[in-house]
C-alpha cells in the first residue's frame, strides 16, 4: 500500500513537472501581452468617434451628421490639442498637425454656421479626415502607441 501511494505521488509529481513549465510560459505570455497593450489617448479616441460618425455618412452624401456635430468636433479637437499625451506618445511629433486640425475644425464649424453648401463641407471634412490620419500615422510610425 505504501508502495502504491509512493508510485501515485511519483506519477503526479512527474506530471506536474511537465505542466509547471507550461504554466510559467502561459503566465509570462499573459503578463507580456498586458505590458505590451497600447495605451489609449482618450482625447484622440473621442475625436475619432465624432470624425467617424460624421465623415463616413458624408462619403455617402449625408451631411446632416456634420452639420449637427461640427461644434462637438471643434470641442473634441481643442480638448485633444490641450491634453497631455499619455505614456508612449510624443506630443511634439504631432503638435503642428494637431494645431492644423483645430484650425480646420474651426473653419468647418464656421462653414456650418454660415450654411455652406454640401460640396464645400464635404471637402473641408475630407481635409480634416486626412489630417487626423496623418496624426495617427505619425503616432504609429514613431512607435508612440
Amino acid at each position: 500500500m505504501i508502495l502504491d501511494v509512493r508510485l501515485s505521488l511519483s506519477i503526479k509529481f512527474q506530471s506536474m513537472k511537465k505542466i509547471f513549465p507550461l504554466l510559467i510560459i502561459a503566465i509570462a505570455g499573459f503578463t507580456f501581452a498586458q505590458a505590451q497593450k497600447k495605451t489609449s489617448w482618450k482625447e484622440m479616441d473621442a475625436f475619432h468617434e465624432v470624425m467617424a460618425k460624421t465623415f463616413h455618412p458624408a462619403e455617402e452624401g449625408k451631411l446632416e451628421p456634420i452639420r449637427a456635430r461640427s461644434q462637438e468636433m471643434l470641442d473634441k479637437a481643442t480638448t485633444w490639442e490641450n491634453s497631455a499625451a499619455p505614456a508612449g506618445y510624443d506630443k511634439g511629433a504631432v503638435k503642428k498637425t494637431l494645431k492644423q486640425l483645430v484650425k480646420g475644425a474651426k473653419e468647418l464649424n464656421q462653414l456650418v454656421t454660415d450654411k455652406a453648401i454640401d460640396k464645400v463641407l464635404k471637402e473641408k471634412l475630407s481635409v480634416l479626415h486626412d489630417l487626423f490620419h496623418e496624426i495617427m500615422e505619425k503616432c504609429e510610425k514613431e512607435d508612440h502607441r
